[in-house]
């Protein structure tokens, strides 16, 4: 397949869903509006829940868009696996395409297939797809429409495989719209399994990747004294999530999302502020052709969810989101540290963050000093509070004479 660049494949899709009717909607915030249930937006629908609950009308039906998304706090939480994994991130993107109330099942199905192998879109090869299902449970019975949707597509029967709710019933919360859903998985092959063994799917998670995941809202969850309650909703309608990321490392042909072009100019940028930091006698890092350490791609990731949240108006501070956010800053400032870093750095990734996602994100480029300003201002007062640390340390251990230690017979 052809080379696509992070941005190209953003624009790929939003491009495509309006060529089949579809509104493009801008990114809302990652501080929600009108929704205490959230820290962050944390998923393309988010912006549309009044919609899919009837209780919002918009002058459309059919909607695509690329939204910005954080996780890192509450429910949704991996922070301290970031960097130390492919896909873990605080900071992504959220390709999605809604239908509310228009098309359905079949249509949702066609357009991902299509988008997904079509050679004048992502070309990518169906022998490595597979498709999940919802297998039934005492509510709902197995999604054997779907399956023949998928079949119908071109896909084989046994490339099909119902998993549990877990995996494939899709839910607003404790009430609300939901559904079953039919996730998109590429086998990146036997290079991406940890154990090096050649399993099949859906045994190795990190050789089977997800890529897509079709949400069929087709029911109402209430809750009621003798247990939850599925109504069918008069106007079912479609969810989707694609990570930009995930397929941003398969059309790119790489293993880890930190290789894909969306990451690798962000991991160098941050390598050579903190060796500048560090200053010219530094070589921790000085080794031609040894892997970056995990660090680089801690303070890579974290400078783009800084980035972003304090351009939506989140600013370091001890609680909620900004307490979030003052750690997310702080962890990437103990990583550059680890690396030999002895000054501050970290306020200057605002840049190459910037660079790459300004055009996609315009409100970006407007707020880039003032985010230079935040960024600079919580580094040097991380540094201060690090630095009264040490020196209370210091004091202490230098009050303790000889004559005060325990003494052993």
């Amino acid at each position: 397949m052809d080379y696509r660049s992070g941005s190209q494949i953003r624009e790929d899709f939003l491009r495509f869903f309006e060529g089949k009717g579809h509104r493009r909607v801008h990114s809302s915030s990652l501080v929600p509006h009108n929704d205490p249930t959230l820290l962050f937006t944390n998923a393309g629908m988010n912006q549309f829940k009044d919609v899919f609950r009837g209780a919002e009308r918009r002058d459309y039906v059919r909607a695509v868009t690329s939204q910005k998304c954080v996780r890192a706090g509450g429910k949704h939480n991996d922070l301290e696996n970031v960097g130390f994994t492919r896909r873990h991130h605080t900071f992504f993107e959220m390709l999605g395409n809604f239908s509310f109330g228009d098309y359905f099942k079949r249509d949702a199905i066609a357009y991902a297939w299509e988008l997904l192998t079509s050679k004048e879109w992502f070309g990518i090869d169906k022998d490595r797809l597979y498709v999940t299902i919802f297998e039934g449970d005492a509510q709902v019975p197995r999604d054997d429409e779907a399956e023949q949707f998928w079949i119908e597509t071109g896909v084989p029967k046994e490339r099909i495989i119902a998993m549990s709710g877990k995996d494939n019933f899709w839910q607003m919360g404790e009430t609300g719209p939901c559904g079953p859903s039919s996730e998109i998985f590429y086998d990146l092959g036997v290079a991406a399994s940890e154990s090096g063994e050649d399993r099949p799917f859906p045994e190795d998670d990190q050789r089977y990747v997800e890529i897509w995941n079709l949400v069929f809202m087709q029911f109402d969850r209430s809750v009621t004294p003798e247990g939850p309650v599925l109504t069918p909703l008069p106007k079912p309608s479609i969810d989707t999530g694609m990570g930009l990321e995930r397929v941003a490392c398969v059309l790119q042909g790489v293993l880890s999302n930190y290789e894909t072009d969306l990451f690798a100019e962000l991991v160098e940028a941050s390598k050579q502020l903190v060796m500048a930091s560090a200053g010219a006698s530094s070589t921790m890092d000085s080794i031609s052709g040894s892997p970056l350490p995990a660090s680089y791609r801690v303070i890579a990731d974290h400078a783009r969810s800084a980035t972003f949240l304090i351009a939506d108006g989140v600013l370091p501070s001890n609680e909620g989101r900004g307490y979030v956010l003052r750690k997310i800053i702080r962890r990437a400032i103990r990583h550059g540290r680890q690396r030999g870093a002895l000054g501050s750095f970290f306020y200057a990734m605002v840049f190459p963050v910037v660079k790459i996602m300004g055009t996609a994100y315009p409100e970006l480029v407007s707020a880039t000093e003032s985010i230079k300003k935040v960024l600079q201002a919580e580094e040097e007062q991380f540094s201060r509070t690090i630095e009264l640390d040490r020196e209370s340390l210091m004091i202490w251990w230098s009050s303790r004479s000889l004559s005060n230690l325990p003494k052993y017979t």
